[in-house]
Order: structure tokens, then sequence, then C-alpha cells
């Protein structure tokens, strides 16, 4: 039996942890006869590499992370090379047509108006590549609301997301909504909050598509579908000592 290990980035924040937590258990609860754990890469516990120390048997770790960049391409290569080296890893979660039905959703919920602007509020990475899927993702939701969707980060990358605020609050535009693309409340969301933007929609949070992903991601990984899906001893040598290894955000 495979076990799945989500492993997340952590934070500092009770609300985040527990929306991590509550996603975990989504994840659970589609397959119940599959072990599923959680774990977190800096910050909160428990620690991946404990984690992966624990696992017996065959392992396949799910990033729960919306796109590449540091943490997948570095961080996640380095634990799991010196604990699980055998261990598969899927790809990021995004972007995916699952995504973009939680964050119609929230953009529903949040009060959305046919006429309001839209930008997509990401975290950032100095990693274009992570900054093309992220522009990927806004592609999937400006088909699904049939209307123009920004790409903006509250770190790293442009446009950010008070110059993108700003930008589309100078047209006609009567609002401007910021679809929130984080798993969950902290530091980025507090950012995307006070970007000026009228309307900033819940975090992507605790929902049973992204548990779907989850197991979507999985299940690539297994079957080796996937471009993203790799041993993790392959992955560590294509990124060490690249000069294009992205920088670490904080």
């Amino acid at each position: 039996m495979t076990t799945l290990v989500m492993a997340a980035h952590g934070a500092r924040n009770p609300e985040w942890d527990a929306v991590l937590d509550g996603l975990a258990g989504r994840v659970r609860r589609i397959r119940p006869g599959l072990p599923a754990r959680l774990a977190f890469l800096e910050l909160s516990d428990p620690p991946l590499d404990r984690v992966l120390a624990e696992v017996r048997g065959p392992v396949v770790v799910v990033p729960l992370l919306l796109a590449g960049g540091y943490h997948v391409h570095i961080d996640l290569p380095e634990v799991i090379a010196r604990t699980r080296p055998d261990a598969v890893v899927a790809g990021p979660l995004g972007p995916h047509p699952l995504l973009t039905d939680v964050l119609a959703r929230r953009l529903a919920a949040a009060g959305l108006r046919p006429r309001d602007a839209v930008i997509l509020g990401a975290a950032g990475s100095s990693d274009p590549a992570a900054l093309a899927a992220v522009r990927a993702a806004a592609r999937l939701l400006s088909v699904r609301l049939s209307r123009p969707v920004t790409a903006a980060f509250a770190s790293a990358g442009r446009p950010g997301i008070a110059e993108a605020v700003a930008g589309i609050g100078a047209g006609p535009a009567p609002r401007t909504v910021v679809a929130s693309y984080l798993l969950a409340p902290g530091l980025f969301h507090t950012r995307l909050a006070e970007s000026g933007a009228d309307v900033v929609s819940a975090p992507l949070g605790v929902d049973d598509d992204l548990a779907r992903l989850v197991w979507h991601r999985y299940d690539e990984a297994r079957q080796g579908s996937s471009r993203n899906s790799r041993t993790m001893a392959s992955a560590a040598s294509g990124r060490d000592g690249s000069e294009s290894a992205p920088v670490k955000i904080s």
C-alpha cells in the first residue's frame, strides 16, 4: 500500500494550521482505506523529514503548493533526498480546472458582479516557471468567468498586487475584485486584503474539489503519467548547483 504524504509549507498562524488540518481530513475521507499523512517543510509540526522516516513501504509526496518555485525545486528535494530517496513526488497542485472551480465558488460567495474586474492574487516566486503557472491559472479562471483576469503577486513577481489593483482601478470597471489564490489565511492573504481592492475572496481553504485534486496528483505520480512526477533523487540531481535555481522568498 502506497502512503500519501501531503507536504505543506508551514506557518506561524494557528488559523493557517487549522485550515491545512481540515484539508488533510477531507483528503482522508475521500479514500479512507489508504494511509495519508500531513507534514510540513518548516514552522509547523510534524516536520516532513520525521514523517517520511516513520512511513514504511512506498510513498508518494504531493506538495500542497499551488505552483513550483523554491519549495518545490529546492526544499523538497533536499529533505527527501536525505530521508526517502525512493519517494515519488507529484507536481504542484496548480494549475488545474478543479482549482478554477474552487476559485469561482469563492468569488461567488464574495459577491462577484458581472461588471467587476478580477485579479488572481498569488503569493509569488522568483522562479519564472512558477509565475507562468499562476498566469495559466488566471487564464483558466478567465475562461470560466468570461472576462479578463490579471495575475498579480503578493511577494516576488510583477505586477505586484497593489500595482495591479491601482492600474485596474483607474479603468472603467466599477469594482476591482481579487480572487485569493492561496490555500489559507496568513501573511500573503493579508497583503491581498490590504491591496486597495474593493473585494477579496476567501482563500481556497477546506474544499472537496481541492481534496480530490490531491488524490489526482497522487494517482498521476503513481502511474508515471505526469511530466512533473519524478523520483526525488533525479529531481535533486537536476537542480543542485543550477544557476537558474530560484532564490528563496521568506
